[in-house]
This record gives structure tokens, sequence and C-alpha cells, in this order.
């Protein structure tokens, strides 16, 4: 029989990365890049290849059909989208000991309505003074903020113009690993960009400057400075996730926010132009099924593991300790994190809902009274 392991020794696992531009650091959890660059001009031309020596042989009757399935199907979805995803350019004034000089920036951006609604990250638009948007077309326009939120790095622009092509938001709740992604953006200024991978995970937690971002989905699809808050789209062309950040060195690492999550967060910016989150004050330790219940003798195979609480939050003060197992939420049963931050989201702060968790082996309820999440 497998010896017994506490629940808090399944730890949440997060991605070792460093800065773009800066060296590997030394803490335990390094950071995630966000994605936005300087505005940067466009590489040079390569120089055309010699021609071969030698004629290549001829493809097999079966190829070409193949191949222009395949191609119509990402030719499709490029078609559809594309449109509707736009190039950002900001300027900041940014201070430095030689005074304050602009900063300009490039990134991306969806088109998520016909009257000019624009979503992109938070880290696009946070310090801009000004905001121009360049649609397919080439025609530009300048935007205003909305509204923004650093917790889920997103944030909503608007231009002042009606008639615009909408991207049609998927569901990535039914996503699964190895079907087929596309990241469209502004990677380096090289508007409108289209790539092509696959879902390479889901449910991956980074850590960006000064936050952690929980619940991503990584690619393999090609994502570069500058792709921040463009499109990551399925074969249908229907938007599944916005791209916010990358593994800097690394081949085909990189992370968009499923947009199950972006289209909640976009609603209530657009509405109030902020978001109310509910703070409950647990740290998430692992994720709980049939084997992580097998192999750590676990007296229950779904839930949430503690691995901490806040001891000025809500759940500390309502007797939640680490190494509780959350199993539900107001007698809906909790399978995993993301379970409890959907139903977490549906609260308000102020709202008193039941936790139930085991403990050592025995179900205990508590009475946890929300606050609003401040930082």
């Amino acid at each position: 029989m497998n010896a017994r392991a506490t629940p808090g020794a399944i730890l949440l696992v997060l991605i070792a990365v460093a800065v773009i531009g800066g060296a590997l650091g030394s803490s335990v959890l390094p950071r995630v890049p966000f994605l936005s660059a300087l505005s940067q001009s466009a590489p040079s031309a390569a120089s055309p290849a010699p021609p071969s020596a030698a004629a290549p042989s001829a493809p097999t009757q079966t190829t070409p059909r193949v191949v222009e399935r395949e191609e119509s199907v990402v030719i499709r979805a490029a078609d559809r989208v594309r449109p509707a995803v736009v190039n950002i350019d900001t300027v900041a004034q940014v201070q430095t000991v030689f005074g304050i000089f602009p900063q300009e920036g490039a990134g991306s951006g969806v088109i998520v309505s016909p009257d000019g609604y624009i979503l992109t990250n938070n880290h696009v638009v946070e310090t801009a003074q000004q905001i121009k948007v360049t649609l397919l077309s080439g025609k530009t326009l300048p935007a205003r903020v909305i509204g923004t939120d650093r917790f889920s790095d997103l944030a909503v622009v608007k231009v002042e113009m009606s008639g615009l092509p909408a991207a049609t938001l998927g569901r990535s709740s039914a996503l699964r690993v190895g079907q087929m992604a596309i990241a469209i953006g502004n990677p380096f200024g090289l508007g409108h960009t289209v790539t092509v991978g696959v879902i390479s995970a889901l449910n991956r937690n980074i850590r960006v400057p000064n936050l952690i971002i929980e619940n991503l989905v990584q690619t393999d699809a090609a994502i570069n400075p500058g792709n921040s808050g463009g499109a990551l789209v399925d074969s249908r062309g229907e938007v599944i996730g916005i791209n916010t950040a990358i593994v800097r060195d690394a081949q085909g690492i990189g992370f968009a926010i499923p947009i199950d999550t972006a289209r909640a967060i976009m609603d209530q910016l657009i509405r109030q132009q902020r978001v109310v989150r509910p703070y409950v004050g647990v740290v998430w330790g692992g994720d709980v099924d049939a084997n992580i219940a097998r192999q750590y003798n676990l007296p229950v195979d779904h839930g949430v593991i503690v691995r901490d609480v806040d001891q000025n939050g809500p759940a500390a003060a309502a007797g939640i300790r680490p190494e509780d197992i959350i199993i539900s939420l107001d007698r809906a049963p909790v399978a995993n994190w993301n379970d409890f931050i959907r139903a977490l989201f549906n609260k308000r702060p102020g709202d008193a809902v039941r936790i139930e968790v085991v403990r050592n082996g025995i179900r205990r309820t508590f009475t946890v009274r929300l606050t609003e999440r401040t930082q």
C-alpha cells in the first residue's frame, strides 16, 4: 500500500521562465514575459534561396488532396477572424533619469462588437496616453480605454465606428489537448500574422510581474512580442483565447486567457468599467482526481487542496486551514480549481457562502463571508 501523504504535498507547479530582455531570475517561481513590445521595424527581407540542382520529385496523387483539406481549414478560419483582429499602437510617457520621454508600444486586439468594442490585454494599454487601432483595411482610428483588469490581464478599448467585423467568441470549456490552435496578431509590428499549432495543455498557471495568472491555455502556435491581446482561434474560426504571455527562449510555449474567462471579464468592463471580484483568501495547492486520490490515499476523489490561507482573509476567519480539501460551494460539487473560481465569480462581495471541506477524513462545513479582492 502506498504511504499516505498529506494533501499539502501536492502543490501547484508554476512554469519556470524569464522576462524578455532580462536574465533568468533566482527566485523559486520565475516570471513569464508579457507579449507586447516596443514598436520595431520589420525584419529585412531574406535573400532568395538559390535554385536547387535537381527538380523536386513529383508528389503522389494523394498528397495534394490531403494538404488542400488541411490548408482549407486554416484558410477559412483565418479569413473569418483576421478582419476582426486589429493592431494596437500606444504611446506612454516614461520617466527616466534624463527626464520624461515618449515610449511606443505595439500589441493586438479583437473586435467583439460591430460598434467598436475591442478586447485586448491590460498590459498593452495600462500606461498608454495615446492609443491607435489599425484595421485590416489599413484604416487607423483613435481609441479610448473603457476598463482594465490587471488580475486577468484583460482590457476593453473602444473606437468610434460602426459596422465593424466582430469576431465570433467560442467556448474554451470544451477545449481538448491536441486540437488545432491558430494565433492571429501583430508580432513585431507585422500585422495580422497567422500561425498554426495545437492546444498543448490546459489549466496552466504562470507568474508575471507581481501577479500569478491562473487557468491559462498553453499552445505551440508561434506567438511573439506584439501578439498580446490577439486571438487564439479554433478550426471553426471561433475565438477560444486571448494571447497573453510566452516563455522566453523556448520553442512553442505560449499562453492565452481562455475565452470563457475573457467573456465574463469583458462583460463587466463594458457594463461598469471595472471588475468586482469576490475574495475568499485561499491559495490553490492542486486539484484532486481519482488518480491523485489513489496515489496519496485521500478520502475523496474530487476537490481543491488548500495550500495556504490569507490569515486576514475570509476563509481563515471562518476556520478553513491549509491542507483542507474543498469539495463543494453552496452544496454544488467542486471538481477542480476552475469549478471553484467559476462558482465564486457568480458571487458578490458581502455574500455568505457555505464551503464544505474534508479535513483528516472528516467533512466540515464553514460559512465564509466574501470580501472584494483589491490586490
